[in-house]
């Protein structure tokens, strides 16, 4: 039997139709569009961290547990008293791990559309239903068809990414709130991007009972870690711990986190530089004839042009990598996405995407 008979029969259909998940080749090319903190430890701390990571017996297995990073989190994060933690292998795992305890067959998810695009992959790798209410012309969250959708589907899980992705935008807390209060199962706050919203419902976990609050430390600056956090209260992370993959977080990784929150007093200051230059970049693209752009509460900007893909064509060539969102006949039809890079790469794209627009 050949191997496409065998895939043919073994894989399950909805995964053979699934495309997977594309990252783009940045070689040679500033790279704006992963949302990624731009900056690095400075020289004077790395010789510091590296001297933590000759440290680590790399032929023995990492705390299955996280023991000691999880303590530091807690403190660092502002995690409430009786709630817990829960590591991941970045945010995906965590949203994996989440279907695999309550999704399944005969379940479903729901979330607003568009958004983060990981919480219906996980829901097809699980056998799950994803349920997906779009949002407003704005992009603010439909509350009528969101409290709607929850009453005729009563999904497991509803994931609310906040700020969202790809919008940038935060939904409004009395919005979330009700839909906390309205739905059978857990709602799932995704906080990705807290750094740069001064905004969280990570102290709500203790207050109701079915609110989980999840982020990770790639959006603070430590993209190459892959550590998720989730927060909830500690009877739901016992239970959740239950399907996690033992030894999830390497070595290197509980490691170099606990070092970097030792560090958070620099991490805040980047998040502060990102800010500003954000407020600088959406200011000077909203002064260009042709461009719409979206108010962003996170570290990137969406905005509207005319031939948006023709547009990114074209500054893939100038050395110039953003995030191509165009779809015809959708909310994000001729939307790109930028994320805010350091200064010198902020003015490249700026200079770059006023000359093709002239």
């Amino acid at each position: 039997m050949s191997v496409e008979s065998l895939i043919s029969r073994w894989v399950r259909e909805p995964i053979q139709k699934l495309k997977a998940y594309y990252v783009p080749d940045a070689s040679g090319m500033i790279k704006l569009e992963a949302m990624e903190n731009p900056y690095s430890f400075p020289q004077e701390l790395q010789s510091e961290w590296l001297g933590v990571l000759s440290e680590i017996s790399l032929n023995r297995y990492p705390d299955p547990q996280a023991v000691s990073l999880r303590k530091k989190m807690v403190d660092v994060m502002d995690v409430p008293e009786g709630a817990s933690l829960l590591l991941g292998n970045g945010s995906d795992e965590l949203i994996q791990l989440l279907m695999l305890a309550l999704g399944g067959e005969g379940r479903s998810v729901l979330a607003p559309t568009p958004s983060f695009v990981m919480y219906e992959m996980a829901a097809i790798f699980t056998g799950t239903d994803f349920i997906g209410v779009p949002l407003k012309g704005d992009f603010s969250l439909d509350l009528d068809k969101m409290l709607e959708s929850i009453s005729q589907h009563r999904p497991a899980i509803v994931f609310l990414a906040y700020p969202n992705n790809p919008t940038g935008n935060l939904f409004s807390r009395s919005d979330v709130e009700a839909v906390i209060k309205a739905a059978p199962g857990v709602v799932v706050i995704d906080e990705a991007y807290h750094a740069f919203a001064r905004s969280s419902f990570i102290k709500d976990v203790v207050k109701a009972e079915n609110l989980l609050v999840m982020r990770t430390l790639s959006k603070w600056g430590l993209a190459g870690l892959r550590v998720g956090l989730l927060a909830a209260s500690t009877k739901w992370i016992d239970e959740l711990d239950k399907v996690r993959l033992p030894y999830n977080i390497n070595a290197l990784s509980q490691a170099s986190a606990s070092f970097a929150l030792a560090h958070k007093k620099l991490f805040d200051q980047q998040a502060g530089q990102i800010i500003e230059a954000r407020g600088e970049v959406m200011e000077q693209l909203a002064a260009m004839d042709g461009v719409e752009v979206f108010s962003s509460d996170a570290n990137f900007i969406l905005f509207r042009v005319a031939n948006a893909s023709d547009l990114y064509s074209r500054l893939c060539e100038a050395g110039i990598l953003i995030k191509n969102l165009d779809a015809h006949g959708t909310p994000l039809e001729n939307c790109l996405r930028v994320t805010i890079g350091a200064k010198e790469e902020n003015e490249q794209f700026l200079h770059q995407f006023c000359r093709l627009m002239e």
